[in-house]
């Protein structure tokens, strides 16, 4: 038995605040988009090395105020990163856990909290 990779849907309210803070602030790109026709709401998959999310403002995919967890090997040149670019809305910080992994959350424009970590689990 097998299980292929997770793809997380998060719900989204505006598109354009969307890709203010996933494309602009965080850095991912967006892979594709889709509507059922136009002035619909949008479905997107946005990616960021081998981190895929989906984004939706479709109101029956999901519910606001998911929680992920997204592990990366270079959590304080992300951070950095972020820190430069001066978003009036987010400036996360880093701290260690008390398992021992060093950790980063944001929130996104509509309660969905991204942690990224450096946390490696055996």
């Amino acid at each position: 038995m097998s299980f292929g990779k997770t793809t997380p849907i998060l719900r989204i309210f505006d598109e354009a605040k969307a890709r203010e803070f996933y494309v602009d602030f965080l850095g991912f790109k967006v892979d594709w988009e889709h509507r059922f026709e136009p002035g619909m709401p949008p479905y997107l998959q946005i990616s960021k090395g081998g981190c895929v999310l989906h984004l939706s403002e479709h109101h029956g995919d999901c519910s606001p105020g998911a929680a992920m967890r997204i592990e990366t090997d270079e959590l304080e040149a992300y951070h950095q990163q972020l820190l430069a670019k001066n978003n009036k809305h987010a400036r996360p910080g880093v701290e260690v856990t008390a398992w021992d992994s060093r950790d980063m959350s944001v929130r996104d424009p509509f309660g969905n909290r991204l942690t990224f970590t450096n946390a490696i689990y055996t």
